[in-house]
């Protein structure tokens, strides 16, 4: 799974919306080999330079989002080295706004020959029977064939997709700091961590370099970034108008609002803590959905093996 801040603005929406399907594996690179490299000294922190309005200067937002960027690729690296748990809830709403109906989904995110899978191993809070989990071993068993069997070719193939992925990500994260105009609201206090406190507005007159940053004017919100790492913590932003996706795919109405959380673990990196979405859509011009949407993730626990198959056995 990557949790990147330049994929949040476009995969949550549409991946919360994809609740109740089957998870779908991604595909990061195979674990890093046990050897690694000393780390590299870590730049000074950030000054942050506000105007007497409180607006900060675009250059110091610019150098500021590129270490958050790389921040999200050294997470997303050092992610391969866990295995977790992640629980989804959906609240279906009725049109007074009231919980007509509520499911959730609880995971098993392990390492499949690099790839990390998701196995399911709660529905509503209840383990899976006998029968139902047997499906899911045999599901995670053909992604391991799969895998295992992929030629050298298709592999290169992949990783190449993977690194383009992440210059398009980089790129992306950089172009936020040209569609908003961002205030310091002020320093607050997460996890016992100093952070800066941004609001983000979007700039007048912005035009869109990248067919997915078309979705920017059409957010606002505020972002909390850690004083000593330039990592983001957390992030609260809704829509300010209808997003569509698709000419009659899907159309995310005014006021669908995303707060995403990290959390510092084993002093090393940061990763998923919680995502809460309230979201208005319409699918196909046919379907309402008025649905409240949650996510978890817990016991990080991190494994180094010579072995290129990971498999956790503990459930919860």
């Amino acid at each position: 799974m990557r949790f990147s801040l330049s994929l949040i603005f476009t995969l949550v929406l549409l991946g919360s919306c994809a609740f109740g399907q089957e998870p779908v594996p991604t595909a990061p690179e195979p674990p890093v080999p046990p050897a690694e490299q000393p780390a590299p000294p870590s730049p000074p922190p950030i000054e942050l330079r506000p105007d007497v309005s409180g607006t900060v200067p675009q250059e110091q937002i610019r150098e500021l989002l590129r270490r958050v960027a790389e921040k999200d690729l050294e997470n997303e690296k050092r992610l391969r080295d866990y295995t977790y748990i992640q629980r989804e809830e959906e609240r279906k709403l009725d049109g007074h706004g009231k919980v007509k109906k509520i499911e959730s989904r609880t995971s098993e995110v392990l390492v499949v020959y690099g790839e990390q899978v998701q196995r399911k191993i709660a529905k509503d809070d209840k383990l899976l029977s006998a029968d139902e989990t047997k499906k899911e071993e045999e599901r995670i068993q053909k992604i391991t064939d799969k895998r295992k069997n992929e030629s050298d070719s298709d592999r290169r193939k992949r990783l190449e997709k993977e690194e383009k992925d992440r210059e398009e990500g980089r790129k992306f994260v950089l172009e936020i700091a040209d569609a908003y105009n961002f205030r310091l609201a002020g320093s607050e206090l997460l996890d016992g961590r100093e952070t800066w406190a941004l609001d983000a507005n979007p700039r007048p007159g912005y035009e869109p370099k990248r067919r997915e940053a078309k979705v920017l004017p059409k957010l606002r919100g505020r972002i909390w970034i850690d004083k000593a790492e330039a990592q983001w913590v957390k992030f609260d932003v809704t829509t300010t108008d209808t997003i569509s996706f698709g000419l009659f795919l899907a159309r995310i109405h005014k006021g669908t609002r995303i707060v995403v959380e990290t959390t510092r673990v084993n002093e090393e990196v940061w990763l998923p803590k919680h995502v809460a979405v309230h979201i208005d859509l319409r699918l196909a011009l046919l379907k309402n959905y008025d649905v409240d949407v949650e996510q978890t993730f817990r016991d990080y626990k991190k494994f180094r093996s010579e072995s290129k198959i990971t498999v956790v056995g503990e459930s919860q």
